[in-house]
């Protein structure tokens, strides 16, 4: 029987291959990722247990290399961080054939309680019959809120908001289309209206007329598109680190002029979005922790992913929303900060100046990264907001 220093260390290297899933279920297999340097001396052991978490849970197979990781690209990199095997490899590379049972149940455990096990999926069509995969979570008679989360990111890289949220509301979330699933042959709509009637479509799979909807990062131009089309559908909004166009009404930052510049020439043609892949990918992988990386990532895991990435990112960086301001008349909270280097907090501030009914909040410091690492004080701000307002109940059909 595992002792609790190796079941602890079996169940986390079991949650972090689950995490690893959308990326590495992308990549060509086997993965490679870094053996840690306290780890090499172990590295059969070590690999024989990988092996069989990876075999347990249908996942990509991940090779073991004693290349250093600067060796790797950044998607094994990214991995090889996720894994933790420099902490837990001790406890996992003295394990033999016969705890090979015991790893089964822990790996076992570790499925029923992540994230895909928490939350309700299905595919939901569009109006135009594009499939997404849409998640919900909590109770479906509590108030509803739902989330338009980053372009192209998978769902669980707001994992931490939905498990909170999920106590008190009905939260609902979708992957981006075009990137997930049935996305090799992808033909479908590209900008930001059809990106917002996605978010209506989730809504009506699931039986709501009405809900909160939160913008985070790009999601806040989708929710602002929506709200605007849907008055009746949307009773209260908030937008989290906004990415908006605002022609020279607003600054932006470095890194939103260059990933827009960068964007735009790999839509050109897929021969561009392969001469800029791996240009973004280290970029990317640079500037994002290394808790997250493995999940921001994955819209850059091959040219013809980030090419379909460029195509729905581009539309929503684009897109002037300025015109549908005044339309949006739902009571709407503004989040930003003093020093996000990554979305100018102008555009924040210009946005909820023109709304008919906005409240600025405005934090020290964070930017669209750390929002996705669930900080408690946001997270209680957004709660007491939507609880403030007395429509945000949803009326189930």
């Amino acid at each position: 029987m595992l002792n609790g220093q190796a079941r602890t260390a079996v169940a986390e290297l079991a949650a972090a291959v689950l995490s690893l899933r959308p990326m590495i279920d992308r990549l060509d297999a086997p993965v490679r990722v870094a053996v840690p340097g306290g780890a090499r001396g172990a590295v059969r052991g070590l690999q024989t247990i990988v092996d069989r978490v990876c075999g347990r849970l249908g996942a990509p197979a991940l090779e073991l290399v004693r290349s250093p990781e600067s060796d790797l690209d950044p998607f094994g990199a990214a991995a090889g961080r996720r894994l933790g095997l420099a902490d837990s490899g001790a406890a996992l590379a003295v394990l033999s054939s016969d705890d090979l049972p015991d790893v089964d149940r822990v790996v076992d455990e570790a499925v029923s309680a992540d994230f895909d096990s928490f939350c309700e999926q299905r595919t939901v069509r569009g109006p135009d019959g594009v499939g997404v995969r849409a998640y919900a979570a909590g109770d479906p008679d509590a108030p509803a809120v739902v989330i338009a989360s980053a372009c192209g990111m998978p769902a669980r890289l707001a994992e931490v908001w939905i498990r909170r949220l999920a106590r008190d509301h009905r939260v609902l979330t979708w992957e981006s289309r075009g990137l997930f699933c049935g996305c090799e042959d992808f033909a479908g709509a590209t900008g930001v209206p059809a990106q917002a009637d996605d978010l209506i479509a989730v809504m009506d799979a699931f039986e709501l007329d009405q809900a909160h909807v939160m913008g985070l990062c790009g999601g806040a131009v989708i929710a602002i598109t929506a709200a605007a089309a849907h008055p009746d559908r949307i009773s209260s909004l908030s937008l989290w680190h906004g990415d908006f166009e605002l022609g020279d009404q607003a600054r932006k930052t470095e890194h939103q002029r260059n990933l827009q510049a960068l964007m735009t020439m790999a839509t050109r043609a897929k021969v561009s979005a392969a001469g800029v892949h791996a240009v973004l990918c280290r970029s990317i992988a640079a500037s994002t922790p290394p808790e997250l990386a493995h999940l921001v990532l994955y819209p850059y895991a091959s040219p013809d992913l980030l090419f379909r990435y460029c195509l729905l990112n581009g539309a929503i960086m684009e897109t002037d929303v300025r015109p549908e301001l005044s339309a949006v008349v739902q009571p709407t909270l503004v989040v930003t900060s003093e020093d996000d280097t990554t979305a100018h907090p102008d555009g924040s501030r210009y946005v909820a100046a023109a709304l008919p009914d906005a409240r600025l909040h405005v934090v020290p410091h964070g930017d669209h990264i750390s929002l996705f690492q669930g900080p408690p004080d946001l997270i209680d701000t957004a709660s007491r907001f939507m609880a403030e307002k007395s429509d945000v109940n949803p009326s189930h059909r």
